[in-house]
């Protein structure tokens, strides 16, 4: 039973470390909702074509249909 209770406190006080969406890598505070660099960077390399649908427009990936963002 004591190392139950054991458990449940550790598992309490690490929790605030894990539900902090809102911060970067660094730990630094950011806007939530935010894109990260990397689909930042992915979504200026989608195009749409005449039809509407996105597709790459350069890259290993290019011409390969995709998500429109």
């Amino acid at each position: 039973m004591k190392l139950i209770l054991a458990f449940a406190a550790a598992a309490m006080l690490t929790a605030p470390a894990f539900s902090a969406p809102c911060r970067d890598a660094k730990g630094h505070f950011m806007k939530c909702g935010t894109a990260t660099a990397a689909k930042a960077s992915t979504a200026s390399n989608v195009t749409k074509d005449a039809k509407g649908k996105c597709h790459f427009a350069s890259g290993p990936k290019k011409g390969r249909f995709t998500k429109c963002a």
